[in-house]
Parts: structure tokens; sequence; C-alpha cells
């Protein structure tokens, strides 16, 4: 049997735990995504689909949820997995474990954050709407998980 698919790890960067590849690389959703696909055509050069191709749900690291595991089908007929119904990809310019490049770029199709292992999105804590405790990662009433603030690049790219 193949290992996990979806696995979760602490980023010390982003101050939370956080849904990585099977490899190890950061695991992101589109803001604007709610229900449909908006990443298609030249977006996805840049932000790489998790798709999933196997029978059955995939296969999930220690401490994820398999109630939050799902599945949506993009224009193509793929499936792309979700967490917690957050379409899931990988950056192109993550390319070790722990680079979480793609943190808080805004590519005007949305902004792409980091999903956390409780599924919500990890947003620097200046971004997110409310606010209980900055430190530790808390996940607010906006479905958001804060943390201290970061440092974001755009990678130099436009679409």
């Amino acid at each position: 049997m193949a290992g996990p698919i979806l696995k979760g790890t602490h980023n010390a960067k982003l101050g939370a735990n956080i849904l990585v590849s099977a490899s190890g690389l950061t695991l992101y959703h589109l803001t604007s995504e709610h229900g449909t696909i908006a990443c298609n055509g030249k977006c996805t050069s840049f932000w790489l689909p998790v798709l999933w191709s196997g029978k059955g749900k995939p296969a999930l690291g220690a401490g994820l949820k398999v109630a939050k595991l799902g599945t949506i089908r993009r224009s193509n007929g793929k499936l792309q997995v979700t967490y917690n119904k957050f379409p899931l990809y990988r950056y192109y310019l993550d390319k070790k474990p722990g680079q979480a490049i793609g943190e808080g770029v805004d590519d005007g199709a949305g902004t792409w954050y980091a999903v956390s292992t409780s599924g919500a999105v990890v947003k620097p804590a200046a971004a997110a709407t409310t606010t209980e405790d900055r430190t530790t990662g808390t996940t607010t009433d906006d479905n958001t998980t804060t943390t201290s603030p970061a440092t974001t690049t755009t990678g130099g790219y436009t679409y």
C-alpha cells in the first residue's frame, strides 16, 4: 500500500501545523475557490493541483481527519484533493520541505494560504479579521489560523 498523500507537520516560519504533500511540500488553498475551481490554465503552471486517481479515498498521515478529506472534479475531468472542502495546491517555487514561499501571494484570482491540519487557512496575524492569540496559531471565527507576521514574496510572476 502506498504512503499518505497528505501529511501534517509543524512549520516554524508560519507558526502552525500545516498540510504537506507526501514529499513534505506545503499545500495551499486559493481564497476565491468556494465549491468551484478558479485556478485553471496558466494558473496551474504556478499552482499545481493535488490530484487523486486511485480508488476510494487517499491515505492520510497521522493526526489528519478522514471526514475532512474529499475531492472536487476539475474542468478536465481529473479529481483534485480537498481538505475541509478546500481544493489543495502546491506552489512551484516551494522546492524543499519547510518552504512556504506561496503563503499570502495575491495573484489577482485571490490570495493563497497554507492549510492547517485542523482544516483552516493559515494567515499572518495582521491579515486575520479577528485574533485571539497571535503567538500560538489559534483558529479564529473566520475559519483562519493566525500566526506571527511573516514576509511574503510573489515569486516575480504575473498572469
